[in-house]
């Protein structure tokens, strides 16, 4: 993999913790959470990012 390559991979995962912890803040402000409540949904759905099926999609195929 080159350092391209691996940037890419880096963004890609970035983006979709941000895009977990965003909705799920939201989500949980709509559900009528406080501050923590919503901070905790956050941190809850970061955690279950599935990182392996994004790294899997980043796969070249083989030659």
């Amino acid at each position: 993999m080159t350092d391209t390559t691996l940037e890419q991979v880096a963004a890609q995962i970035r983006e979709a913790y941000l895009r977990a912890a965003l909705q799920a803040y939201e989500d949980a402000g709509v559900q009528g959470l406080c501050a923590e409540g919503r901070w905790e949904a956050a941190v809850s759905a970061m955690q279950s990012v599935d990182v392996a099926n994004l790294l899997d999609q980043t796969k070249a195929p083989p030659p």
